[in-house]
């Protein structure tokens, strides 16, 4: 499934489409260049969600936690930082992306051995006039 956003205004309805992928998956992960906008897509995820937090990138943090009225605690992983697998144990990743939560997990591939079967893969890329491309591997 391909979606293109040429305004972040398209993300708002790009994103209420997206959640109905969470009836079936718990777990997403992220992958785009540095700027491609995977941080401003969780966001929109985020407010179609029902979070009224501010939703950042957790970069420094490894992950920051949210509470949807709709689905209750949603955590978003940045894994940019992280150089292996191990690290990615010692932070206990383990228990989010086996759990009952959704997860939103940037630079995922940096994990990709670790996450489960049924993790949805979403890519992000600019496109030739300043849009965005986002493409959901199920």
């Amino acid at each position: 499934m391909n979606y293109h956003a040429h305004t972040e205004e398209d993300l708002i309805f790009i994103s209420k489409d997206f959640l109905n992928l969470f009836d079936e998956h718990r777990v997403f992960a992220f992958k785009g260049e540095m700027g491609a906008g995977k941080t401003t897509f969780i966001s929109y995820l985020a407010k179609a969600m029902g979070i009224v937090d501010a939703v950042s990138s957790p970069t420094y943090g490894y992950v920051n936690e949210y509470e949807s009225p709709y689905y209750e605690t949603v955590y978003h992983f940045d894994l940019y930082r992280v150089e292996s697998e191990d690290e990615a144990y010692d932070i206990g990743i383990e228990e989010y992306i086996y759990g009952e939560s959704i997860v939103f997990i940037e630079w995922a591939e940096n994990i990709a051995n670790l996450l489960p079967e049924d993790c949805v893969w979403v890519n992000i890329t600019k496109d030739d006039q300043e849009g965005r491309v986002i493409e959901v591997d199920i």
